[in-house]
């Protein structure tokens, strides 16, 4: 999602109480014995409040992360988010913080929360070659955990837009299938856009199959790995103890590996070129690797689908995603017919 500090400014629905009490179900879900000493407003969010909580227990300080929502949408983002870091937490145990519970509040039951270790940051960027290097891991390492499935039975979110991923054995697929459900909401959501309704046919008929359907042609394979989802530079840190990347507010699924890097190719992103360049250095660009900067330019497209959506009173992101999806028809009128017939052509 996009540089929140200039594009949405309103106050969440979350009362400001959920960070000023320590509610009965987040004392149940921390070790009998506990004594808490403060809660108080730590960082900024613009769907969530959220807090530090310092307990005592046994002589021993500790602190944790509170996030709190509100709704029922608060309720299933906080579900989400805590599966996420968890699948994340079990393949990479150092790259996210330890999730430690969700739930509702009984004193407030609209108000829903997250409770994470507390894991103290820098507030810096981690280096270009750090991150690429624990993403780039973290996809090699998670590519067994769906049974080679792509998708997720966890929706997740971008800010507050829900995305419902399903299964599907290919990644084509799951892409053009979840990638249609994206742009009738965002044709919802903004009103109809002649322009873009114009392009969908070619970019579902040609684009799609012929950037995606040759990752597994000519016995090649491609497998899923977890993503986090929406790792832009809000979502990435260094840690304050350790000196290495942080990773949080997860969006996890089983996709191709590159489609972690499609907002990495957003303008806005400070995670940029560079750490595109650098991840494919501990990850291999994918086959045919004369494709890769293409069907980056279609992963950032959908990510120009999801921030669109988000951010509907904001004009700049549409356009993007017209510029990005008219450069992408234009290229590609021939599909994956004309890449085909170039193969055996030059097997001939």
């Amino acid at each position: 999602m996009g540089d929140h500090e200039a594009e949405y400014n309103a106050e969440p629905e979350v009362p400001i109480a959920a960070i000023q009490i320590v509610d009965p179900e987040i004392i149940g879900k921390l070790p009998p014995g506990t004594q808490v000493l403060n809660i108080a407003a730590h960082g900024a969010s613009f769907w969530t409040r959220t807090a530090r909580l310092d307990i005592e227990k046994d002589g021993t300080n500790k602190a944790y992360f509170l996030k709190t929502s509100y709704g029922e949408l608060g309720r299933d983002m906080m579900s989400s988010e805590y599966r996420c870091m968890s699948r994340i937490r079990a393949v990479m145990p150092n790259l996210v913080p330890e999730p430690i519970a969700w739930g509702t509040y009984a004193s407030m039951p609209d108000v829903h929360f997250l409770l994470c270790e507390f894991r103290r940051m820098t507030g810096e960027l981690p280096p270009v070659e750090a991150l690429a290097d624990k993403i780039a891991e973290l996809h090699r390492r998670s590519s067994d955990g769906s049974g080679g499935r792509f998708g997720s039975d966890v929706p997740t979110f971008h800010g507050n837009v829900r995305v419902n991923h399903g299964w599907s054995d290919s990644w084509e697929e799951y892409f053009a299938r979840t990638t249609k459900v994206l742009f009738e909401l965002e044709q919802e959501v903004r009103g109809p856009n002649k322009e873009i309704r114009q392009m969908m046919t070619p970019f579902f008929e040609k684009v799609i199959p012929r950037l995606l359907r040759p990752l597994e042609a000519n016995s090649h394979s491609n497998r899923p790995s977890l993503i986090h989802g929406d790792l832009w530079h809000g979502n990435a840190e260094t840690d304050a103890e350790t000196g290495l990347p942080i990773i949080f507010d997860a969006a996890s699924y089983y996709a191709h590996n590159e489609y972690e890097l499609g907002v990495w190719r957003q303008p806005w992103n400070k995670i940029g070129e560079e750490y595109r360049t650098e991840y494919h250095k501990h990850f291999p660009n994918s086959w045919p690797k004369e494709d890769c900067d293409d069907r980056n330019a279609l992963y950032a497209a959908r990510v120009n689908i999801l921030d669109s959506i988000l951010y509907k009173d904001d004009q700049s992101y549409r356009q993007m995603l017209i510029s990005g999806m008219r450069e992408l028809v234009d290229k590609f009128p021939g599909g994956f017919e004309e890449w085909e017939a170039s193969q055996e052509k030059g097997s001939g």
